[in-house]
């Protein structure tokens, strides 16, 4: 039997309903205001009373911002909202307390103020009606869970904090290593001679300067030797001891210390690559990267709508091979973003992108507006993948990255709606 991972058994206990939080109210699930079924009132809110005076709360959002409407009863008839007066407090988790008036609207009270998302609150509501004060307080939540911190640890939960970042934007392009046009060097006798002596053999790596052929001029009979252009390898051998040479190439040398990348790509990568731009190109086992510089972007396309692009690599240790199949990330922008989260945090939550944001022990998601993503460098050096985020979340707020899917679990456990 296999030993599972710590975090997956954790999660398994959650969705079997078992509380980390300790004891205490439990605040699992989307929508879980109280351990009891709360009572309904006439237009699908919750429904308050005390005597013969009821508060019914509501959120319409049919069509337009989330808003909070409050209808009044007395002795189970609808009264005029013209008759009494509310005054709501929303206090949510980690932040300040947003205060609700209201004005009067056909048969109910309308709040001036937009609920946003997640509608997930303690609710603090104060009331007049003829000579009488009445007040009522409940919780609201939804998103919400609580671990306390030894489960946290035994889960390998991570947290960062949401900050600014600088994304670096990029697209993955194919290619193939290709030897450069101008590191390739063909050897020929300047006079039509004999060969009298072969240094190198296919294959041998030479030293610039360093001796390749022995030959002799037939006219003059004088012995000269014919010397490496450049540091490389023997490509190309083509001559033995004996041979009467003219005009034809004898040797190829070639300089591999560094390569050309030649990428492909459709119109529409295209359009963002320009010369200058750092790549990095890495093989399709992931087994090396190397960095690099876009050096030519072609003016036209291939008959089958491809555009070529090159870049050139340092291949001083010999990995890339000409004939080498290659991806390449090409940086192709970069984005200084207000504010932005890692990838590895996003869960999705009813229609929602969202994050979960700690506060002590207590998570809770914030529904997030995304906009682009992007790369950035870790202090390890590994690259890791963020989003911007638009709106949603306040700056600085620690949010959960590595695992946090075990949150989403433990809070859909119970299977509520989203309910007002």
């Amino acid at each position: 039997m296999k030993i599972m991972n710590y975090a997956v058994l954790i999660a398994f206990a959650f969705i079997a309903n078992v509380s980390f939080a300790g004891g205490g109210h439990d605040h699992h699930g989307e929508s879980e205001h109280d351990e009891h079924e709360e009572e309904k009132g006439p237009n699908g809110g919750r429904l308050l009373k005390q005597d013969d005076f009821e508060l019914e709360v509501t959120i319409y959002e049919n069509g337009i911002p989330a808003e909070m409407r409050i209808y009044a009863y007395h002795d189970d008839e609808l009264i005029s909202p013209k008759n009494y007066e509310v005054h709501v407090t929303l206090v949510r988790l980690g932040e300040e307390k947003e205060h609700i008036n209201f004005t009067a609207e056909n048969d109910y009270l309308v709040g001036d103020a937009v609920i946003r998302e997640p509608h997930s609150y303690e609710v603090q509501i104060h009331a007049h009606f003829e000579e009488h004060e009445l007040a009522w307080e409940y919780d609201s939540f939804e998103g919400r869970t609580q671990i306390n911190d030894r489960l946290f640890k035994l889960s390998n939960l991570g947290t960062e904090s949401a900050e600014p970042k600088v994304l670096t934007q990029t697209q993955t392009l194919f290619g193939v290593i290709t030897t450069p046009e101008d590191q390739v060097f063909s050897i020929h006798a300047p006079f039509v001679s004999m060969v009298k002596k072969v240094h190198v053999n296919l294959g041998d790596k030479v030293a610039k300067g360093q001796k390749l052929l022995t030959l002799q001029n037939v006219e003059s009979l004088q012995t000269y030797v014919i010397k490496s252009p450049s540091n490389g390898v023997v490509s190309e051998r083509s001559v033995n001891i004996g041979d009467k040479v003219t005009d034809q190439q004898l040797l190829q040398v070639v300089d591999l210390s560094k390569v050309w990348v030649e990428m492909s790509a459709f119109p529409e990568n295209i359009e963002r690559v320009a010369i200058g731009q750092s790549v990095e190109v890495y093989d399709l086992h992931q087994h090396e990267r190397v960095n690099g510089q876009i050096s030519y972007v072609s003016p036209t396309m291939t008959d089958g709508h491809i555009a070529r692009a090159r870049a050139i690599v340092e291949n001083k240790d010999g990995h890339w091979r000409p004939g080498m199949h290659i991806k390449v990330d090409v940086q192709v922008a970069q984005k200084t973003t207000p504010l932005a989260v890692n990838k590895e945090a996003l869960q999705t939550f009813r229609d929602f992108s969202v994050v979960f944001a700690k506060f002590g022990n207590d998570y809770e998601v914030r529904m997030l507006e995304l906009g682009e993503s992007g790369w950035v460098k870790q202090p390890n050096g590994e690259m890791m993948e963020y989003v911007e985020v638009l709106s949603g979340l306040k700056p600085n707020t620690e949010y959960v990255t590595k695992n946090s899917y075990i949150l989403k679990a433990d809070v859909l456990k119970g299977g509520a709606s989203h309910d007002h």
